[in-house]
């Protein structure tokens, strides 16, 4: 397998798991969906799509590493080379994130956009992409998101 270049991110694309968070979906079971390790999934991939991923385990919320960010993600086809991937585990059409798994968002995005000099307009929902997606959700508000972010 060739390696692949480096990205340089110059946007940050989020996205939700369209799925209740709990033992048996998980940022684990993501992962090995995106693998072909699960019988039904469609995916050979050599890793998770995504560089990041929130979840709660246990009784809170942390932020779980994907991808590394040097390398191309998997996440918006025709984006991926200089985008990184933020999946929030959950399924957000039928309600906003917790007010816990937002903060943390809010608080990993900021930081990615600091260290990477990202602009916050920048920061974009997988759904403005692509018509038949709805990430990060339906009820995730991307436009509060956006102003929440802190440069």
């Amino acid at each position: 397998m060739k390696p692949l270049q480096p990205i340089i991110p110059m946007s940050i694309f989020l996205h939700h798991s369209l799925t209740r968070d709990d033992e048996i979906v998980n940022w684990t079971g993501v992962r090995r969906w995106h693998m072909g390790l699960i019988s039904s999934s469609p995916y050979k991939m050599r890793d998770i799509g995504y560089h990041f991923g929130i979840e709660k385990i246990k009784s809170r919320h942390e932020i779980l590493i994907g991808r590394m960010m040097k390398d191309q993600g998997a996440h918006v086809r025709g984006w991926n080379r200089d985008s990184l991937g933020i999946l929030f585990i959950g399924n957000f059409d039928k309600k906003p994130p917790p007010e816990e798994q937002w903060k943390l968002g809010l608080n990993l995005v900021s930081t990615l956009c600091s260290v990477f000099l990202i602009p916050l307009n920048n920061v974009y929902g997988h759904r403005e992409f692509d018509p038949n997606k709805t990430c990060p959700g339906t009820a995730f508000d991307l436009n509060l998101f956006r102003s929440q972010l802190v440069n």
